[in-house]
């Protein structure tokens, strides 16, 4: 082995180079005209560029045109794509992943049940599609059968939700997976997300590499990860690692991958759910827990290696979490978010490690995921971690774009997480509260008084307002902005004409003087409907001049794999409509006009 392609981007790419680099391999990045000038790109040996990330006889093409010995998938794209394997391996190149056939087993929902329930592994139970959807006990999931990362997954509570949510899972699934098979399974509304990372090699040795909790999750999309995990016993861990090596052995597993279970909290049981045939996005934190490179064990094995070390050998020290940073809005329905990263800062400091491919300056599109980068923090138990990682979070700052950092950071101060009480559920059902924005808006205040100190002001009348009661606090500006007490320290300021952009918390604020001379009437009013995101419109229900009811859906939007539905805020009449199938929009880009029905007074 002598050099190794990844067939990815972003941070996962970084982070394959790294041990790929450590190990003495050249490296070989592949990338599409948008990312002609990425990090990844910057930081291989070779070059080539490809259509598409999921174009795969292009990406076994350059795997072959530039001498790659093994490819790695990362994850996402073509990672768990059988056909792709099948590809290499005619071509005689080497994946770091399962064979081909094992990832059509293991990499489809549906034949993975099959796989567990022949190695003793309690599953969730399933309904089929023809069945009568009356019969069916709610809540049901609708999942997609094909990949994983919760793409192409709906909760239904009725019979009459089915087909809507069949639809649009069924889309999701296509554009993500290009495959719309659907599962329909029993939905368990307070569980915990367990999941055991295994490996194993061609020499018929599967090992545990000890167990995650990923409970802390919106929308079936994982926010906070941790190893171990903090709410089960010895015996329940016992049990659960066991079988994941039992369900592993039973299909000849080989490389790395992750067993998923979904854990009662009624009745403390645990159900199958599917196997990740891949690398996760979570390993950082079974890494640190372990101190094992789970990349250089899985190109060792992927070369034909042994795995060099026995399941009694396996440690686990400490505690590790890791938060997903994403380009998104979380205090505001976590919609995707896009633009450039005007000022870029992640956190340094011993046990935090930064997963990342976000420098100042990049454009952030909605054409790919939204994860921007992970932040992880290893310490001697829990609680340590966690403080750890809400100190890392505080010095975390993106500007120029909305993200969910603020979010984490008090997500991962709160009480809920601190005791460990945060199910899957617990998200969609309670309010994370925002960051106080006294502090920001005084750190915006100062910033814009020291850029503009000879011609106006905070407190001049030039229609700049503070929003909050003024403070003998003092702000010196530098590159990062210290607020003396009672403000919490940490804040990071960008001043750019008439803009302030402030950091606090982890939350981005952003001060605007405005125009006097302008309009100021500008918002949306009632009739129009924006996009909340910016994205692609994939449908327009309705056209002008057509009576709607409040709540009817008007169009489909879609940005980063995520669907939202455009509905009526009232019944009425179409007066508008401003975009069609296929357009991008910008965020709050005036998509519909409803003019209300009359109510019967002058």
């Amino acid at each position: 082995m002598r050099s190794v392609l990844v067939a990815n981007r972003g941070e996962i790419a970084l982070r394959v180079f790294r041990t790929a680099k450590q190990m003495g391999l050249r490296t070989i990045a592949l990338y599409t005209d948008l990312d002609a000038g990425a990090p990844h790109v910057r930081a291989a040996d070779v070059v080539v560029r490809v259509p598409s990330y999921l174009d795969v006889e292009a990406v076994v093409d350059a795997a072959v045109s530039s001498g790659a010995d093994v490819v790695h998938p990362g994850y996402g794209f073509l990672s768990e794509r059988s056909a792709f394997a099948t590809a290499l391996e005619d071509k005689g190149v080497a994946l770091a992943g399962p064979s081909a056939a094992v990832m059509e087993r293991m990499g489809r929902k549906d034949a993975a049940r099959e796989v567990a329930v022949a190695a003793g592994v309690p599953v969730v139970p399933s309904y089929s599609l023809d069945e009568d959807p009356a019969t069916f006990r709610y809540p049901v999931l609708v999942k997609a059968a094909a990949g994983g990362g919760g793409k192409g997954m709906r909760v239904c509570r009725s019979a009459a939700e089915l087909p809507d949510a069949l639809a649009a899972a069924r889309r999701e699934a296509a554009g993500a997976f290009g495959d719309d098979t659907m599962l329909v399974e029993t939905y368990v509304e307070s569980g915990r997300h367990l999941e055991v990372q295994v490996i194993g090699d061609s020499h018929g040795t599967v090992l545990h590499l000890w167990e995650r909790d990923c409970s802390t999750q919106r929308r079936h999309q994982k926010v906070l990860e941790e190893a171990p995990a903090p709410t089960i016993d010895a015996e329940t861990r016992a049990r659960l690692t066991s079988s994941a090596v039992a369900l592993a052995q039973e299909v000849g597993y080989v490389g790395a991958g992750t067993v998923e279970y979904l854990l009662d909290a009624a009745t403390g049981e645990f159900y199958f759910l599917e196997m990740n045939t891949r690398l996760q996005v979570e390993h950082p934190v079974t890494e640190a827990i372990t101190g094992l490179d789970l990349v250089e064990l899985q190109l060792r094995v992927a070369a034909g290696e042994p795995l060099p070390l026995a399941q009694e050998d396996v440690p686990s020290n400490g505690h590790a979490i890791e938060a997903r940073v994403y380009a998104e809005d979380a205090f505001g329905g976590f919609l995707p978010q896009a633009g450039t990263a005007t000022l870029v800062q992640w956190p340094s400091a011993p046990g935090v490690r930064v997963d990342h491919a976000l420098e100042s300056g990049q454009v952030v599109s909605t054409s790919y995921d939204p994860m921007l980068g992970k932040v992880i923090v290893h310490g001697t138990d829990r609680e340590a971690a966690r403080l750890g990682l809400v100190a890392a979070l505080d010095h975390t700052a993106v500007l120029g774009l909305t993200t969910n950092t603020g979010f984490l950071r008090a997500l991962t101060a709160s009480d809920e997480f601190r005791d460990a009480t945060i199910d899957t559920a617990w998200l969609d059902h309670h309010e994370v509260p925002a960051p106080d924005p006294a502090p920001a808006r005084l750190a915006a205040a100062w910033a814009w008084f020291d850029a503009h100190r000879t011609s106006h002001g905070p407190f001049a009348s030039d229609g700049f307002r503070l929003g909050a009661e003024p403070s003998p606090l003092l702000v010196t500006l530098d590159e990062d902005v210290v607020l003396d007490a009672p403000a919490p320290p940490g804040a990071t300021t960008l001043v750019r004409g008439d803009r302030v952009e402030v950091v606090h918390q982890g939350q981005r604020f952003v001060f605007i003087r405005p125009d006097l001379a302008a309009d100021q009437g500008t918002g949306a009013g009632d009739r129009s409907i924006v996009a909340p995101m910016p994205g692609t419109v994939l449908e327009v229900r309705v056209t002008e001049g057509q009576q709607v009811a409040e709540g009817d859906v008007l169009g489909v939007l879609e940005a980063m794999k995520m669907e939202v539905a455009l509905r009526s805020p009232h019944a009425g009449t179409v007066v508008s409509v401003g975009a069609a199938a296929g357009d991008q929009v910008v965020l709050g880009a005036r998509l519909f006009e409803v003019e209300p029905e009359a109510d019967g007074e002058d």
